[in-house]
C-alpha cells in the first residue's frame, strides 16, 4: 500500500521533496498530490514548472535538486509514484476504500490546515487528509508557517484531536547541521518519525551532550 504525499502551498518544497526521496529510498510507494497553490511555490523556489502531462519528467527533476536550489545533487528513481492531479476528485486517494498505509501533508500551509481541520475537502489533497481521518489511519501534518495565530492554533488542535501528528517545520541543531539541507533532512526525518518509516536522514539524540560537534 501507498504512502500519499499532499504539497500544499506553503513555503518549503525542499522539505517535501526530502521526504518523498526518503520513502523512495525505503522502498515505499507513493502516491502524490501537488495542490495548484503549492505550483507557485515550486515555481518560485526552484525555478520548476511541475506540469501534469509532464510530471515525472518535472518530479525527477525537482527531487534532484538540494535544498541550496543546486541541480542534479540526488538521483531519484520514480517508479513507484502514481501522480493524481489535485483537481480530481474522482482520484483513489478520495476514497476510504481506496488502500494507503496513511497521509503526509508537507508542506502544510494554514489554508491547508484550516480546510482539513474543517472538513472542507476543496480539492483531492483536502479531501485524501479527511479521508485518512476518517479511516483511523496514519496522518502527519507538517505546518510551515510563523508566527501562528489564535484561529490557526485552534484549527492544529483540532487535528491533534482527531489523531493526526502535528510537526512544525522547526530544524533543530542538536543533530549537527553543517549546511541547509541537514535543517532540510531533519524536519524530513521528524515527518517520517511520526509515520514510523525508517531512515537515516539526521543523527539522533543519544544523551550525551556535544555529540552533534564530535
Amino acid at each position: 500500500m501507498p504512502w500519499i504525499v499532499g504539497v500544499s502551498g506553503a513555503s518549503g518544497t525542499p522539505y517535501a521533496a526530502a521526504v518523498l526521496r526518503a520513502l523512495l529510498d525505503a522502498g515505499e510507494a507513493v502516491d502524490l498530490v501537488v495542490s495548484r497553490a503549492s505550483r507557485l511555490t515550486l515555481l518560485d523556489e526552484t525555478g520548476i514548472a511541475f506540469r501534469d502531462g509532464h510530471w515525472q519528467h518535472d518530479l525527477r527533476e525537482w527531487l534532484g535538486r538540494g535544498a541550496d536550489g543546486k541541480p542534479g545533487v540526488f538521483e531519484a528513481d520514480v517508479s513507484d509514484v502514481r501522480y493524481w492531479s489535485a483537481g480530481d476528485l474522482a482520484a483513489g486517494p478520495s476514497s476510504g476504500s481506496y488502500p494507503a498505509k496513511g497521509m503526509l501533508v508537507v508542506p502544510a500551509s494554514t489554508a491547508c490546515v484550516a480546510g482539513v481541520a474543517l472538513g472542507l475537502s476543496k480539492d483531492l489533497l483536502q479531501r485524501a487528509a479527511s479521508v485518512t481521518l476518517k479511516e483511523r489511519r496514519t496522518l502527519v501534518v507538517a505546518v510551515r508557517e510563523t508566527p501562528l495565530n489564535g484561529q490557526t492554533l485552534r484549527h492544529l488542535v483540532a487535528l491533534d484531536d482527531a489523531g493526526a501528528s502535528v510537526v512544525p517545520a522547526s530544524p533543530a541543531f542538536y543533530a549537527g547541521a553543517t549546511h541547509i539541507q541537514d535543517l532540510v533532512d531533519f524536519v524530513a526525518g521528524r515527518v517520517l518519525d511520526a509515520a514510523g518509516v525508517e531512515h537515516g536522514l539526521y543523527r539522533r539524540w543519544k544523551g550525551e551532550l556535544g555529540g552533534g560537534t564530535s
